[in-house]
C-alpha cells in the first residue's frame, strides 16, 4: 500500500472525519493519569459552563483557553482524565461532559459506539518520536533520515540503548507508538492484521524492542518530568514534548535530545475536539462551536504551533520553522504515518501487550493495616486491590499481568505483619487477594520498616531486575514513625537501583513523607482520598 504524505493523509481524515467517527473503530490517548480527575476552571463570564474532558497533553494550551475565556467572557472547565477511562465512559453513552478532547481520534472512535459525538475536528498534530540524547544518537548513528525500527532494535539487542515509554494500554503516545512498531514489524507499507499478531518472528521482535524499556509511565507529560529528573538516554514521546523537554534541558545546561523518526513506524496524535450531543446541551453547542472556531483560526493555530505542535493540517508556518529547526528537526520531511488497523486488531494487540509482549512487572505492594485503617479504610484498600489482582476486573482496565510477573505483598502496622509472593498466574494473585482479606487492621504505623523489607527483596534479585519493570507501591493512611527513615534513604541510594516508589495517599497520611519517597526514587504520589480504587488503577498504569 502506498504511504501518503502527512498533509494528504490529514486532509482526507478531516474531510471524512464525521464518517470515520460514525462508522469505524480506532483508538486513543491518555489524559494524564488513568483515574485522575484534576479540573482547571477558566471562569470569566456569567453564561453557561462548557465542560471538557481532556488528555493531559493539552495542559500546554491552558494559556490559550484562558485568553479565550477572558476575551469572550465565557466559562470553561477542563477535567483531565485517562484515555482508557475516556473510551470506557464514551462507550456507556452517558458522558457528564459537553466535549471530549483527547490526543487522538482513536479513543473517540473506539468509544463512540452510541454515536453521540458531533462536530469533531482536529485542533493540532504531533508525531510520536524517539527522543535520544545527542551523544547517544551520534554514537549509534541514529541521527539520520533513513532510520528504521530494526535499527533501534539492533541497538537494544547490543545493550547500547534503553528508553522510557508510556504504557500502551494507558497512554496515547504508548498505544500509538506500539501500534506503529507492530505495523513496521509486520511489513513496511502494510496494515496490521490479526494474523500478524500470531507471527513468531513479529512476536520475537516486538519483545526485543519492549525489553529496551527501562521506565514506564501512565502519562506522557509525567514521562518528560521523569526524564528531566533522571539520567536516561532516550524516551518515546510526542515531538512537541521532546521540544518542550529540550527547552528545559538547554536552560539547565544539559544535553538536549535528537528527534528520531523511524520511517516505517510513524504515528500521529491529531488532537480531536468533539461535542457530545444530547438533550439539555443545545445551549452549549454554540459555545462549543465558537471555541472550536477560535482554536482553528490562523492566529490561534500560530500560537499552538509556537508550542511545538503542527497545525490542524499537520503544517508548520514558514515564519515559525525555527521553533523546530533549532532542535535539528527537518520541517520539510514528509511524514508517512501508518494506517491504523481495524478496532478488533487494535484491542487484541493491546491485550497482547499487557499479557505477553511487554517486559513483565516486578511489584512489591506495601500495605498499611494500622489501626486507623479499621473499617472503611481497609475495605476500600481491598476494593482497589481487587481491580488489579482479580483477573476479570483487571482485564476491564487492561491492567492484567503477564505469566512472568512477580508480585510481593508486605502488610504492616507498627511492624511487619506478613510477607508473601504471587508468581505470575491469575490463580496465585487471587490467592494473594484472599490472604490479604484475612489480615485484620490494628496497631501503629511504620511504613519505613516495610519499605526496607521491600528493598531487601529487590537486592536479593539484583541480577534479574533488568528483565523486569520493577516498582514499589505503598499505601498508607497515617503519619509514619520516622526512626528508620534516614536508614532507608541511605540504603536506597547505596543500591544504585532505579526502582520507583509510588505512593497512594489516603486518609490523614503525611503528604511530605510520601513526596520525599517520590523525590528519592523519581516516582510520584497518587491521591486516593477521593477514590482509592481509581488511585490503585492509576499507579498500576505506571508499571
Amino acid at each position: 500500500m502506498m504511504r501518503r504524505s502527512v498533509s494528504v493523509f490529514l486532509a482526507i481524515l478531516l474531510a471524512l472525519g464525521g464518517l470515520i467517527l460514525v462508522g469505524c473503530d480506532l483508538f486513543g490517548d491518555n489524559g494524564g493519569d488513568s483515574g485522575s480527575h484534576r479540573k482547571v476552571h477558566f471562569t470569566t463570564g456569567s453564561g453557561p459552563l462548557l465542560s471538557i474532558v481532556s488528555g493531559s497533553e493539552n495542559k500546554e494550551l491552558e494559556p490559550i483557553l484562558s485568553e479565550y475565556t477572558a476575551k469572550n467572557k465565557v466559562k470553561i472547565e477542563v477535567t483531565y482524565l485517562g484515555s482508557l477511562d475516556i473510551m470506557n465512559m464514551l462507550r456507556t453513552g452517558t458522558v457528564p461532559y459537553d466535549a471530549l478532547w483527547p490526543a487522538s481520534s482513536m479513543w473517540l472512535t473506539m468509544g463512540d459506539t452510541k454515536r453521540i459525538l458531533k462536530h469533531t475536528s482536529s485542533i493540532s498534530n504531533t508525531p510520536i518520536v524517539f527522543g535520544i540524547t545527542e551523544s547517544k544518537a551520534q554514537e549509534l548513528n541514529l541521527n539520520r533520515d533513513d532510520v528504521k525500527l530494526r535499527d533501534i532494535i539492533e541497538a537494544i539487542e547490543q545493550g547500547k540503548l534503553s528508553f522510557a515509554m508510556t504504557s500502551a494500554t494507558q497512554s496515547n503516545s504508548g498505544a500509538s507508538s506500539y501500534l506503529a512498531f507492530l505495523t513496521a514489524l509486520a511489513g513496511e507499507g502494510e496494515v496490521l492484521q490479526d494474523a500478524d499478531l500470531d507471527d513468531p518472528q513479529l512476536i520475537e521482535e516486538i519483545k526485543k524492542l519492549l525489553a529496551g524499556v527501562n521506565r514506564s509511565s501512565g502519562s506522557s507529560n509525567w514521562l518528560v518530568d521523569l526524564f528531566l529528573e533522571g539520567n536516561y538516554d532516550a524516551m518515546v514521546n510526542y515531538e512537541a514534548l521532546v521540544i518542550s523537554a529540550n527547552e528545559k534541558l538547554k536552560a539547565a545546561g544539559r544535553e538536549t535530545l535528537v528527534a528520531v523518526y523511524p520511517k516505517d513506524a510513524i504515528s500521529l496524535a491529531d488532537s480531536p475536539l468533539a461535542f457530545v450531543s444530547g438533550s439539555g446541551r443545545e445551549a452549549k453547542e454554540k459555545l462549543f462551536l465558537d471555541l472550536q472556531n477560535y482554536l482553528l483560526e490562523e492566529s490561534t493555530q500560530r500560537k499552538i504551533v509556537a508550542t511545538g505542535r503542527r497545525d490542524a493540517y499537520g503544517r508548520i508556518y514558514a515564519d515559525q520553522k525555527e521553533v523546530f529547526t533549532r532542535w535539528g528537526i527537518d520541517t520539510e520531511r514528509i511524514l508517512a504515518p501508518i494506517t491504523m488497523p481495524r478496532a478488533e486488531t487494535v484491542e487484541r494487540a493491546l491485550n497482547l501487550y499487557q499479557t505477553s509482549f511487554k517486559k513483565p512487572g516486578y511489584t512489591v505492594y506495601v500495605l498499611d493495616y494500622s489501626g486507623s485503617m479499621i473499617g472503611a479504610g481497609r475495605t476500600q484498600m481491598l476494593n482497589g486491590l481487587a481491580e488489579l489482582l482479580l483477573e476479570n476486573r483487571a482485564r476491564q482496565h487492561l491492567l492484567q499481568g503477564t505469566p512472568q510477573d512477580r508480585s510481593y505483598f508486605i502488610s504492616f502496622n507498627g511492624g511487619i505483619i506478613d510477607t508473601f509472593a504471587a508468581m505470575g498466574n491469575s490463580s496465585e494473585l487471587e490467592n494473594a487477594y484472599s490472604r490479604l482479606r484475612k489480615i485484620d487492621a490494628g496497631g501503629g504505623t511504620d511504613m519505613y520498616i516495610a519499605l526496607s523489607a521491600a528493598l531487601d527483596i529487590f537486592k536479593k534479585d539484583r541480577s534479574e531486575l533488568s528483565k523486569y519493570q520493577p516498582a514499589i507501591v505503598v499505601l498508607t493512611d497515617g503519619v509514619s514513625s520516622t526512626s528508620r527513615k534516614q536508614d532507608l534513604f541511605k540504603d536506597y541510594e547505596a543500591t544504585g537501583l532505579d526502582i520507583p516508589i509510588f505512593s497512594i495517599m489516603y486518609g490523614s497520611a503525611d503528604a511530605s513523607q510520601l513526596e520525599d519517597l517520590a523525590q528519592l526514587s523519581r516516582a510520584r504520589v497518587f491521591d486516593g482520598r477521593k477514590d482509592l480504587t481509581a488511585a490503585f488503577k492509576s499507579v498500576k498504569g505506571y508499571n
